[in-house]
């Protein structure tokens, strides 16, 4: 059979660097696909032999983007070994850093880093800004920025960039491509709620500003939280600090319900055939999160616990990342070495040894019989499982939970869907939008919770009880997770004589991303890719689509293939 190779590396919009390389059939859809993380990260070699106490400030840096996930999962890992239970109005506090977080980057990843897989940008100049602004008033008639006056200050914008050679953010895409399906109006709308969102961005940030002390990379403390509350205090976060807390909560919900869902809903509709396409493993997993009755007690989480599996909607399967027979890494096709062959290491017993076998860069393509990639291969009983903002929506459609269920069949009614068609790239990336629903609403449940507490009289938000190392026992082990906005994060920590001794993370790119297992089974990329069309081999924005629903953390040249391994063209984004 003939077959066309495509290789996208970098993808861009993205967050580290990541290479897919996509065999093409003779119909030219993807019969078979390599997920590549070209990057290695060793934040865990870093981390052997501090203080544990330590660890979040570290971790944290593993990402620009996902830093707060980071910093949680690990004070919690450290919490769990040392048997440190933090106060109410911490937990409440590092909840709402959490849905501060999952709102943010999510309406981030929607408009800047995914939309422009659909919206044509440069279609956008022939709009009619009246046409625009009636589509406007029609999707979301609540969102005051929709007069023809407006857009047509945009589109002049925009013309501006194009008349000058010089599209700025806009540069170097697949514009005039025959898989974007917006009309002219439709592209502009979107256009301009890009740049709204761009705004918006940066404020929401001050949440973390205020009780984490800065952003990104904002402080935690192992037994709480780093930053003292006293409503009548002119030292510490007060009435008027909480305030402005609110307001960004407040104008969020605005941003997240007249703005991203309308957004989300118009331009899905355009693309019917996606509800069909990058379905993937069929399985998902979630560790569930936002407590509200302690991080020992996952029945009170609001985002639910547990996997599904082979899309089965009826039962949801329990999960304890503590157990070896359930979690573990192995290498077969990662460039890393175990001190005893390559079988699968729980956490607790994993291991970070850099092991180097790939081709000499540049090279034309990977070998996908032997190691490809910087990515361990996580798996949950010896299976692929996707994670996520869409595993977490299943996992809790499928545990019964009423909140999940209302916002899911919401939406899927305004499309006129059924629930298979979830199990899409279209699917997951309305599983974002529809979370960041969720996630705004409990941030407001939070606020109320702490500020409810704070009346209680009660202002406690730490505990150093077992703050000194003397307090400790010789040795211990902890596990700490969280749902990150891209899946399920887990950290795992081994302590001797007050200093780590072992640190392992497995983050969600690292399910989503990971290269084959020694069964020769694909990970949630790479099987989400197969049986996707693509119309332009040399243009391949299919790829990218489905690629961005997943919002990969791992960042400029796209290199295409014959068969025979002869170049035929090659698109390099700067």
């Amino acid at each position: 059979m003939t077959a066309t190779r495509v290789v996208v590396d970098p993808v861009t919009r993205i967050e580290g660097h990541l290479r897919v390389e996509a065999m093409l059939g003779e119909d030219g859809s993807i019969r078979e696909a390599l997920s590549s993380g070209t990057m290695w990260r060793g934040i865990e070699l870093i981390l052997q032999g501090r203080d544990p106490r330590d660890a979040w400030a570290f971790a944290e840096r593993i990402c620009g983007v996902c830093t707060t996930v980071h910093a949680l999962a690990s004070v919690r890992c450290v919490e769990d070994a040392l048997g440190i239970q933090v106060p109410k109005n911490a937990e409440i506090v590092r909840n709402i850093m959490y849905l501060t977080q999952a709102v943010h980057d999510h309406v981030v990843h929607f408009y800047h880093l995914h939309a422009l897989d659909w919206v044509d940008v440069v279609s956008a100049l022939s709009a009619d800004p009246a046409a625009t602004a009636a589509l406007n008033q029609k999707i979301s008639p609540s969102w005051g920025l929709a007069t023809p006056g407006y857009f047509k200050d945009v589109a002049a914008t925009l013309k501006k960039f194009v008349d000058s050679g010089q599209l700025g953010l806009f540069a170097n895409a697949y514009w005039g491509h025959p898989a974007y399906k917006l009309p002219p109006e439709a592209n502009l709308m979107a256009v301009a709620h890009y740049l709204e969102a761009l705004k918006w961005q940066r404020e929401i940030v001050k949440i973390h500003t205020v009780f984490g002390g800065k952003n990104p990379h904002p402080n935690y403390l192992v037994g709480g939280m780093a930053c003292a509350i006293d409503l009548d205090s002119d030292n510490a976060i007060n009435i008027e600090r909480l305030n402005l807390v609110k307001r960004q909560i407040e104008r969020a919900r605005e941003i997240v319900e007249h703005l991203y869902i309308p957004d989300l809903l118009a331009i899905a509709s355009f693309y019917p055939e996606w509800t069909k396409i990058g379905g993937g493993l069929g399985s998902f997993m979630s560790y569930g999160d936002v407590p509200q009755r302690g991080i020992d007690d996952p029945s009170g989480f609001r985002f639910p616990r547990g996997v599904v599996l082979d899309k089965n909607l009826a039962e949801v399967l329990p999960v304890d990342p503590r157990d070896p027979q359930q979690i573990g890494e192995e290498i077969a096709h990662s460039w890393y070495r175990y001190p005893q062959g390559k079988d699968r290491l729980h956490p607790w017993d994993g291991h970070t040894e850099p092991a180097y076998s790939g081709p000499k860069p540049p090279y034309q393509h990977l070998d996908e019989q032997g190691a490809y990639s910087w990515l361990k291969t996580p798996r949950w009983k010896g299976r692929a499982v996707e994670v996520g903002p869409l595993a977490r929506l299943i996992v809790g459609y499928a545990a019964g939970n009423a909140e999940i269920k209302e916002v899911v069949d919401g939406a899927l009614k305004a499309l006129d869907l059924p629930a298979t068609a979830l199990f899409s790239t279209l699917g997951r990336t309305a599983a974002r939008g529809l979370e960041t629903r969720l996630c705004v609403r409990w941030l407001m449940d939070e606020f109320d919770r702490l500020i409810a507490n704070l009346k209680a009289g009660d202002y406690s938000i730490s505990d150093t009880r077992l703050w000194e190392p003397k307090t400790w026992p010789a040795r211990a082990k902890g596990f700490g997770f969280t749902e990150a906005p891209r899946g399920s994060l887990g950290h795992w920590i081994q302590i001797a004589d007050g200093k780590i001794a072992n640190y392992q993370c497995i983050v969600p790119s690292t399910w989503n991303a990971s290269p084959r297992d020694a069964a020769g089974k694909r990970g949630a990329y790479e099987e989400s890719l197969v049986g996707t069309p693509v119309a332009k081999p040399d243009q391949p924005v299919e790829i990218l689509r489905t690629i961005h629903s997943f919002d990969p953390c791992l960042a400029c040249a796209s290199h295409l293939y014959g068969p025979d391994g002869t170049r035929l063209a090659e698109v390099v984004v700067r």
